[in-house]
């Protein structure tokens, strides 16, 4: 639509924006490392279906966060709530992904040792050392960017 049909211009504050996906911060090292999550997320919820049906639904809530994470932060619709602390955020969703998938990759192994079991865990333990890793790394963009500064600085790189 036009923008003088009571529509603001492109830019101006208060704008509706929409909710396009941007293509940069997928690229970013940030974007990548929470693409792999998704990716080796549903292939450890895929592996435990097949497999231990029991510890899928772990599997299916850690894969759907991420996916909602992704998705806010693809879309940078996180800018919309200011007042959560979205590093903070992605630091407790990290931790508590890497201590879940790290518990049902060795349960899974211990419940079954057939082929898809064993990838399961050997998979969710590969996932675990990612989120552990993507955590410790927002922690030290965070640190780095200086936290007596400005406690909502955005660690995206």
């Amino acid at each position: 639509m036009a923008a003088g049909m009571g529509e603001q211009a492109p830019g101006a504050p208060g704008e509706p924006r929409s909710f396009q996906l941007d293509k940069e911060f997928l690229a970013s090292p940030k974007g990548l490392l929470m693409l792999g999550e998704l990716a080796l997320s549903l292939l450890v919820f895929a592996l435990l279906t097949a497999s231990v049906s029991a510890y899928m639904g772990a599997a299916l809530l850690e894969t759907l966060l991420t996916a909602a994470v992704l998705g806010l932060r693809g879309t940078h619709a996180h800018h919309h709530l200011p007042a959560l602390h979205w590093p903070c955020l992605d630091m407790l969703r990290c931790g508590s992904a890497a201590l879940i998938f790290l518990v049902v990759a060795v349960a899974a192994v211990a419940a079954s040792r057939e082929g898809a079991a064993v990838s399961a865990g050997t998979f969710g333990l590969v996932l675990a050392g990612v989120f552990a890793y993507d955590g410790v790394r927002t922690y030290r963009l965070q640190h780095a960017a200086g936290l007596g500064q400005d406690s909502r600085v955005e660690a995206e790189e």
